[in-house]
């Protein structure tokens, strides 16, 4: 964190260089998606490895936050943050120059490791350096923003850069990770190298690790060798026990990697749902769409690209005023209204035919879903950090990632599944329709479970009335 006699400017000066690469973590998550039939003609990948370049980040995203949350709290945050954000940059660079399939999934996966610890890294310092209350809501809503906005234009971007080649989707957070790295070593106080105390859970951390690198790899392949295979089963049978035995390891040691007494907070138990239905549903969404915008209604990258413009410029533009509204509403109510406007996106591209309406369809849609986002991403991260201690925050938000990315690896192998299974006769309306559904039913869902939350404000305890009439 940074020190008492940090100035402001220092403070905010950090926020602006983490807010840069956690638009990078997010930006890669999305970007890709526009360039992946320029990529399988360019290097001759097959579908089912062509799924990797996605899949391959996701996987080691996923796999490997809770790790990394919990590595920044032990080996300093600001240690953490800069080594991991030079292996991005370098990933970056040879993700763009290869001319290997097998490599360019690999440099994919490095890439996702390293915002595994990156990103819960970035989140604790935030929430170690400012106060929790306004001025820490006010920075993350900042922060969140800036996560949201990445992802949202990653897409956007993504046909812009295509247009040109698609390795400029790998090679462009190149110079932007570089400054941001020479930025952070001057503007991130050495205060953030502060180490938490206890040992290191050597036991847990490959249990843990070992269980959702597994199963994000057994969702991404299932829809390809089957969901009622023996592999895919097995599969699920080895995570469930590996995550057993996690439990009953961490229960059992005075320094767990996870302390599960934080899964106690009801609000915090809620935002974590709230991501996994967010971002899952949104991700699934997104591949239904590219499939309908692209090979459909057969627009090209740039058009497609454009349709997602305005939800992104949505969440752009009035995500950072999230924090103030948390202050005066608070975040039960914004994720409700969020979750509502998600349940209302999905719904009306219910509706999609051979010849959708851009005015009456496609923008409503996507406005809604950028409603969505804006009022759910921030108030879900502020409400999955607060009242969490100091040495637990990077646990806090390597839990609250891991959510979404793995709630994304499972969405998005069950939205292809359904569209698959819908498609024996090719791409239909009827097969992105029922697929549609799914994100639909989560959003509701999510509704549903955002609800739970609200609470009616109580009346002021007689005790504190009777201290004020004694005053009187």
């Amino acid at each position: 964190m940074l020190g008492p006699m940090s100035s402001s400017s220092f403070r905010w000066g950090a926020l602006a260089v983490l807010c840069a690469v956690i638009f990078l973590d997010a930006l890669d998550v999305s970007m890709v998606g526009v360039a992946l039939p320029s990529i399988q003609a360019d290097l001759g990948l097959s579908t089912s490895s062509l799924q990797w370049v996605v899949s391959g980040y996701v996987l080691g995203y996923g796999g490997l936050l809770l790790l990394g949350g919990r590595t920044a709290d032990l080996l300093g945050r600001r240690r953490v943050f800069l080594v991991a954000l030079g292996v991005f940059a370098v990933a970056s660079l040879l993700g763009g120059i290869v001319d290997n399939g097998a490599l360019l999934i690999a440099a994919r996966f490095v890439k996702g490791v390293s915002a595994a610890f990156t990103a819960p890294a970035a989140l604790s310092i935030i929430t170690t350096t400012f106060p929790e209350g306004p001025v820490r809501n006010k920075a993350l809503s900042i922060f969140t923003a800036s996560g949201a906005s990445g992802f949202s234009l990653g897409l956007v971007l993504s046909g812009f850069l295509t247009e040109l080649g698609w390795r400029w989707t790998f090679l462009m957070p190149v110079p932007v990770a570089i400054i941001a790295l020479v930025a952070a070593l001057k503007v991130l106080d050495r205060g953030a190298e502060e180490r938490a105390a206890g040992g290191h859970d050597i036991l847990g951390a490959v249990l843990i690790t070992a269980s959702m690198l597994l199963l994000v790899f057994t969702v991404v392949q299932a829809p390809e060798v089957g969901w009622g295979s023996f592999r895919t089963i097995g599969s699920l049978a080895v995570t469930a026990a590996l995550l057993a035995l996690f439990v009953f390891v961490e229960q059992r040691l005075k320094h767990p990697l996870v302390r599960l007494g934080i899964l106690r907070s009801a609000p915090i138990v809620r935002a974590n749902v709230g991501l996994v239905i967010l971002f899952g549903s949104y991700v699934g969404f997104q591949f239904v769409m590219m499939q309908y915008f692209q090979n459909l209604l057969h627009w090209s990258a740039l058009q497609t690209a454009l349709a997602f413009l305005p939800a992104g410029l949505l969440v752009a533009i009035t995500s950072t005023k999230m924090g103030d509204f948390a202050d005066r509403f608070g975040t039960g109510k914004l994720i409700v209204v969020g979750s509502a406007a998600l349940a209302g996106g999905y719904t009306i591209f219910l509706g999609i035919d051979g010849d959708p309406s851009v005015a009456f369809q496609v923008l409503p849609g996507m406005l809604l879903l950028g409603v969505a986002f804006a009022l759910s991403f921030p108030a879900l991260n502020i409400q999955a950090t607060n009242g969490v201690k100091d040495d637990e925050q990077g646990l806090a938000s390597g839990l609250l990632n891991t959510s979404g990315q793995v709630g994304g690896a499972v969405v998005l192998a069950a939205v292809t599944a359904v569209l698959t299974s819908q498609s024996t006769g090719g791409l239909s309306i009827e097969a992105l329709r029922a697929a549609v559904v799914v994100s639909l039913v989560l959003g509701i869902a999510g509704l549903a479970i955002s609800a739970t939350g609200l609470r009616v404000r109580k009346a002021p305890p007689v005790v504190e009335t009777e201290k004020v009439l004694e005053t009187v």
